[in-house]
């Protein structure tokens, strides 16, 4: 089976979990890139601001997804919903997720998670056949290790 990971990351956590993801199942590795600037303090407040508005931006990715049978999702979770970046994905290439096996990964502060895949979900009218969440303390204390192995081990099966 011909597996797509699919990620967004502004500070560098959900890269880390993708690409453990993607060397554990030999898959290929897509970072999408938000091509607002979205750093420093303003960056952060206006980021904040429109994935709560639920706002699209202008992205850039390598892969399409048409040419996979399985295609794993993440991003982190901004105000307790899917950043602009992974929203303005799933709305681009929705009709083409729509008919594939999907999973969802999520790395969060402490919560939200749930609300994110549940709009992720929504958006693609498809229920993914997992899901992960890593919170900031998963980080410190590597217990996003043996999460990230779990996730693995069922998205196998």
């Amino acid at each position: 089976m011909k597996t797509l990971i699919v990620y967004y990351s502004r500070t560098g956590l959900t890269k880390k979990i993708a690409t453990i993801i993607s060397e554990a199942l030999k898959a290929d590795l897509d970072e999408i890139i938000d091509n607002k600037k979205r750093s420093g303090p303003i960056g952060y407040m206006t980021s904040g601001r429109d994935a709560m508005k639920g706002v699209l931006t202008t992205i850039t990715h390598a892969h399409n997804p048409k040419d996979y049978d399985f295609i794993i999702i993440g991003g982190p979770v901004w105000v307790w919903t899917l950043t602009p970046a992974v929203r303005t994905y799933l709305d681009q290439n929705s009709d083409a997720l729509r008919v594939k096996k999907v999973a969802f990964f999520a790395t969060q502060g402490s919560s939200g998670s749930d609300k994110k895949f549940e709009v992720m979900e929504a958006m693609l009218k498809v229920k993914p056949i997992s899901t992960l969440t890593i919170n900031g303390k998963d980080f410190k204390t590597k217990e996003y290790i043996s999460k990230t192995d779990t996730f693995i081990a069922e998205v196998r099966k």
